[in-house]
């Protein structure tokens, strides 16, 4: 039975907000070179216009989540869309590099917040399983179409009208989204602060996620090793771990364990960190092939990856849901696994000569197994969600997805980058050692796809286990 009226135009909402959060994250990318020459960033202080967005985006993901569970999801929505499209005016008419940093903090602030309860708005809105399933698809399909429209939109824009226009474009996206949002979004009261009110767990894992996040997206800058990675790591490790000691002692804990309990949301949570570090950095490390050893431009680029978002649109949206249905999540998310394995593998054969429709194309469809892996993962992690705990177990789902782009990014990135200064040491010219470069990246991809499948296939139950053991789903 089909969803009414007013819920599908809540999921379109929930939808259009989550499109512009990626939008944001990888239509930035393209205007970096514009942005550097006019308001004469240094090369470090470049990465600043994302690093501050996700540093500020992921380590308040689930502090977003949680505080919508207390405060109510729909004014935590609400909130975070305003604060993101007044950053984006902001972010837009920057004169300076400072303002600019600033704006983007602001806007992962923003994000954070209509994020994080976005799929605990989700559960509640649609508590028949055919439906939830169906709405997670188009979650999936949202989240490649957005970061594929990005690298082609952030092109367009910026070569047209300029880089301003990468941000202002938010500014009518975002109004219409709260009109509607006002008018479709359910009304909720929340718990109360009383409810979760523990300010210490709130300090250890915000100054943890920060801290931890920081380190990530810094480590290509000073290394793996190094004793600035090493120490902040490790303090980030343990603020993390006195979180986790404070909610099981906390008479009103910000975070209930229990969520925890359910094997399926922790292994789902996990094999997402593992999957999202292989997959987003396939975006970053396929685009970086294809300009930097192929010679395409930004535009062309963008086009290139374009049938990347279309196979796992078809698939999320055409088949996720049903397969889901008949076969569980479990089976649906080994096989979405197996495949993205087998594409990194055959990215490890990628040649420096190669040809975009004999070498890529062919292999970038297989890209269609994340369709199947998103919607399987959402509903996994979503499963335990009790309705006072919906926004939680949104946030702690999103904040994983950030851990594992910062994570994914950063580590094969330096590891692609190490390769191609020993092959240049060596001898090779620029191109082939680029080339070596990528292809140990990819070969690390597919080990943590691998792992996946591993974790996967011996945690999480088959399916009628899982049926007869599991928690109420949130209705």
């Amino acid at each position: 039975m089909s969803a009414p009226r007013s819920r599908r135009l809540a999921l379109g909402v929930l939808a259009t907000s989550a499109l512009m959060t990626i939008l944001d994250g990888s239509i930035v990318t393209v205007a970096m070179p514009a942005i550097q020459r006019d308001l004469r960033f240094s090369p470090a202080g470049l990465s600043w216009v994302v690093n501050a967005y996700l540093i500020a985006f992921g380590s308040l993901l689930l502090l977003a989540g949680r505080l919508g569970d207390l405060i109510g999801r729909r004014a935590m929505f609400l909130g975070g869309t305003a604060l993101f499209t007044a950053a984006s005016v902001l972010a837009g008419l920057a004169e300076n590099s400072t303002t600019l940093v600033a704006a983007r903090f602001l806007q992962g602030v923003g994000s954070a917040a209509a994020t994080a309860v976005s799929l605990g708005i989700l559960v509640t809105l649609f508590p028949d399983a055919a439906e939830r399933a169906r709405a997670f698809a188009v979650f999936a399909f949202t989240g490649a179409a957005g970061a594929a429209i990005g690298q082609v939109a952030g092109g367009l824009l910026t070569d047209a009208l300029g880089w301003h226009w990468i941000f202002l474009i938010n500014v009518p996206i975002g109004l219409a989204t709260i009109a509607l949002a006002v008018r479709t979004l359910p009304a909720d009261r929340g718990l109360g602060l009383a409810a979760g009110a523990d300010v210490a767990g709130a300090l250890l894992v915000t100054t943890g996620l920060v801290l931890g996040i920081y380190t990530v997206v810094t480590i290509e800058r000073y290394g793996a090793t190094s004793a600035h990675t090493l120490g902040l790591g490790t303090l980030a490790v343990a603020l993390l771990a006195g979180f986790v000691v404070r909610q099981a002692t906390a008479r009103r804990p910000l975070m209930p364990l229990r969520l925890l309990r359910s094997r399926g949301v922790a292994v789902a949570n996990l094999v997402q960190v593992l999957t999202v570090a292989a997959t987003f950095a396939f975006q970053v490390l396929v685009t970086l092939y294809l300009q930097q050893v192929l010679g395409y431009d930004a535009t062309r680029t963008g086009l290139a990856l374009l049938p990347a978002a279309v196979v796992i649109g078809a698939v999320s949206l055409g088949v996720s849901a049903r397969l889901n249905a008949r076969f569980g999540e479990r089976v649906v998310l080994i096989a979405g696994l197996v495949l993205l394995a087998a594409m990194f593998a055959l990215l490890t054969r990628v040649p420096v000569d190669g040809r975009y429709l004999r070498d890529v194309l062919p292999v970038m469809l297989l890209a269609g197994g994340f369709g199947l892996v998103l919607p399987a993962l959402t509903a996994l992690a979503m499963s335990a969600a009790r309705a006072e705990d919906a926004g939680l177990a949104s946030g702690l789902f999103n904040t994983t997805q950030q851990l594992g782009m910062a994570f994914g990014v950063a580590v094969l990135s330096t590891l692609a980058a190490a390769r191609t200064a020993d092959r240049v040491a060596l001898g090779d010219d620029q191109a082939a050692a680029l080339t070596s470069g990528f292809h140990l990246a990819f070969a690390v991809g597919a080990g943590l796809l691998v792992v996946a499948v591993v974790l996967a296939y011996a945690l999480l139950r088959p399916r009628t286990a899982e049926r007869a053991d599991a928690p109420a789903l949130v209705g």
